[in-house]
This record gives structure tokens, sequence and C-alpha cells, in this order.
């Protein structure tokens, strides 16, 4: 779904929690039971993806000013993701089942 979203991997950061300052041109599309997808409403660009009640949000690490210094360090739905691309750097690597027992798992602790 990520792929169809973005025409790609959608590289992002995790963050806790998000702060915006002005969310005028925020769009928010429910693509599921427990997630949410936010776009530019100027553009269209993907920008976060965050689980409805719970403290996760993945931001498009291009929306974020970094300098640069961002690091990739894992990858999750590898099980689901095309043969055309890999990436060269040792990540973890996270199967759709496990992303998502992962997910429930913190939710029950929250």
């Amino acid at each position: 779904m990520c792929r169809k979203w973005s025409a790609g991997p959608f590289l992002s950061v995790h963050c806790d929690a998000v702060e915006i300052a002005d969310d005028t041109n925020l769009g928010v599309y429910r693509s599921s039971d427990w997630a949410e997808r936010c776009f530019c409403k100027q553009c269209g660009t993907p920008l976060i993806y965050r689980l409805v009640g719970m403290s996760f949000y993945a931001v498009s690490a291009e929306a974020l000013d970094t300098g640069g210094r961002l690091e990739l360090t894992s990858q999750i739905f590898v099980d689901e993701k095309p043969a055309y691309y890999d990436f060269a750097n040792a990540t973890k690597k996270m199967t759709g089942p496990e992303v998502m027992a992962a997910f429930q798992a913190s939710q029950a602790k929250g």
C-alpha cells in the first residue's frame, strides 16, 4: 500500500510525536482501520503515515530538514517488496507479520 501511495518505498523517520504548526494544507486519508496517511493538499506529496490512537508516526524523510544526516537502519514489509530494488545497507529487516505483531504488542503495552 505504501509503494502505491509513494510510487516506491516510503522512506521515513519514526517519531513518537509530531507537532504541526499549521495544518491548513494537510490532507488526511484513513487508509485502514488502524492507520491514516497525511499528504500536502496543494501538491499531493506523501508526508506522514500514522497509527490511529497510538503514538507512532512515520514522517517522510524528505519532509524534514536534516541536512542529509539520516541513516537507513531498518526495512519493514520486506516480504512484500518488489524484486526490482534492494538497498545496499545492512539493516534490520521485518516481514509484514513481524511488523503487525510488533505494533499490536506496543498497543497492548500503551
